[in-house]
């Protein structure tokens, strides 16, 4: 059998027949996920032993005040990186680009234990962050190719079982690791683990090769990453270390605009855009981004203040303090579960996209009503929702994303719709950082105003280990201080959440790919997903 060439210059391998049109599945498609997900584990553990060690590292290497920037030079790194990976997985083929994204991960893990002061560690979270993009987007665009989304739900299982162990393993082992080890083997952990993940993927995956004869857009590209990285700035700093009308504020709107306006102008203009317009033609596709975002925004913002609200209100040490988000977390796994089950059977996606926004913000909203009183068990009840919410929105929106595109654009449908939930998270981070950081700082002054320039300050560099042994009047002034913060960042959660709900209900059901041979046949012009031989 001969090469072909595709109409971009792109030159491939001939790719098997797609398997679901005989109802067969190679029969590697299994073990080949089982090392993906293994390499979904290394991010998804990552973000979770991290969120839980934030208030231990935070205490030991700097100040509350750059909270938001050990997470923000991660997730921005993430998104200028991310659709980059995905085009380049499109253009040269994904098994290597993957198996880079990893080493460079793991280069920046074990940088980020090696940190010794804060800058350090924010510029080595950095350098995690854009292996981070191409780990996320590979995994996603891999699981894209081999299968369609109509059978994903019958895999569920297995992307539910990695949720499991990350999100309840995650906390559990963030916290006992903080405790015991200290927190810098939050990031050595990563190695071992993604060593596994090397070997595996590059024993099992097996796919087409591929071979570009066109350029990559690197001037899309760095324009991309420049709008993404001033709009970011700009949210972190706009408000705490610069006044919203600051000539540094203004400047990083102004230079925002002009190179987000400059990147579209190059997009529609070059053979291979990194991050091609024609996909946000289609509705669908353009609504899950936006539902996207808003998601992100609200897991990186609730992910990342209420370990720090545990710990510090509610007493909980830092493996505790894991515990205490397994409400959240079952929840978010056993939904995501059942929607992706009911989803296989069904086809019907938007009822959970609708039934998710709707609970997101009530989540929000209820977790808003925390205060110094709130029990552990009613703010267990409360996260439960928001969790209910993420489960139905988590794996469903990308799966909306990747029958929204043909399967040519799988790499960069996958790769702007894990994009824009990055973007979401920055922004959730810095935004609601901003928030509490202010509320904290207004709080403090407002109980302790004798003292309201010190102890301030010296909230910023609070560790919770460390509040038994202040004064009594000090420690109460910082618990309301924090009860407050954790109120307004999930008031606001709760207020932008309402955009997503409303967003859900414009989403049309669009038959899903691989269903029933028939309704292939009765659409005509669907694309084919191919389905390549694994192993």
């Amino acid at each position: 059998m001969s090469r072909t060439a595709a109409p971009t210059g792109e030159i491939t391998e001939p790719a098997q027949e797609p398997a679901q049109s005989t109802g067969r599945k190679p029969a590697g498609v299994r073990m080949v996920l089982f090392a993906l997900m293994i390499a979904m584990l290394l991010a998804m553990l990552d973000n979770m032993i991290v969120g839980t060690a934030m208030p231990t590292i935070v205490g030991e290497l700097g100040g509350l005040a750059h909270l938001s920037w050990v997470v923000t030079a991660y997730t921005l790194a993430t998104a200028a990186s991310t659709p980059i990976w995905g085009k380049l997985g499109d253009m040269y083929g994904r098994k290597g680009v993957f198996l880079t994204s990893i080493v460079i991960f793991l280069i920046g893990s074990a940088l980020s234990g090696m940190a010794q002061d804060m800058g350090q560690l924010i510029g080595f979270r950095a350098v995690q962050g854009l292996g981070a993009g191409g780990l996320m987007v590979g995994v996603m665009a891999i699981i894209g190719d081999l299968i369609p989304p109509r059978e994903r739900g019958k895999y569920q299982g297995m992307m539910a079982g990695v949720m499991a162990i990350a999100m309840i393993g995650g906390p559990l082992v963030g916290g006992t690791i903080t405790d015991h080890l200290g927190w810098r083997w939050s990031f050595y952990i990563n190695l071992p683990l993604g060593a596994i993940a090397l070997v595996m993927v590059t024993a099992v995956l097996h796919l087409p090769k591929k071979r570009s004869q066109t350029r990559i857009d690197y001037a899309g590209a760095a324009l991309l990453t420049i709008g993404i990285t001033s709009l970011v700035l700009l949210t972190t700093w706009g408000g705490t270390e610069y006044d919203w009308l600051s000539k540094q504020i203004v400047g990083l709107g102004v230079l925002a605009v002009v190179a987000l306006i400059a990147f579209v102008l190059v997009e529609r203009k070059v053979s291979e855009p990194v991050l091609p317009l024609r996909i946000f033609r289609n509705a669908n596709f353009s609504l899950v981004t936006v539902i996207g975002f808003l998601v992100g925004f609200v897991m990186f913002g609730s992910m990342t203040f209420l370990p720090l609200f545990q710990q510090t209100v509610q007493g909980a040490s830092a493996t505790n303090s894991g515990l205490l988000l397994l409400p959240m977390l079952l929840a978010m796994m056993a939904v995501s579960l059942i929607a992706g089950r009911i989803t296989t059977q069904s086809g019907k996606y938007k009822i959970f996209v609708t039934g998710g926004g709707f609970l997101i913000t009530a989540g929000m909203a209820l977790l808003s009503l925390m205060d110094v009183g709130t029990t552990r068990f009613t703010s267990g009840v409360y996260m439960a929702v928001l969790g209910a919410g993420m489960g139905f929105l988590m794996q469903t929106t990308m799966l909306i994303a990747q029958n929204s595109v043909e399967m040519k654009d799988m790499g960069v449908g996958s790769s702007s719709a894990t994009l824009f939930r990055t973007i979401g998270g920055s922004f959730g981070v810095a935004i609601l950082g901003a928030v509490f950081t202010n509320e904290v700082t207004r709080t403090m002054t407002e109980r302790l105003p004798g003292a309201a320039g010190k102890m301030a300050g010296a909230a910023q560099q609070m560790d919770p280990k460390k509040l038994p042994s202040l004064p009594p009047v000090v420690k109460d002034a910082y618990t309301h201080a924090v009860a407050s913060g954790a109120h307004q960042v999930f008031l606001w959660g709760a207020i932008i959440s309402v955009a997503g709900f409303v967003a859900a209900w414009f989403l049309k059901e669009v038959p899903l790919r691989g269903g029933p041979a028939k309704s292939a046949d009765a659409e005509g012009a669907t694309e084919k997903p191919v389905m390549v031989e694994a192993v």
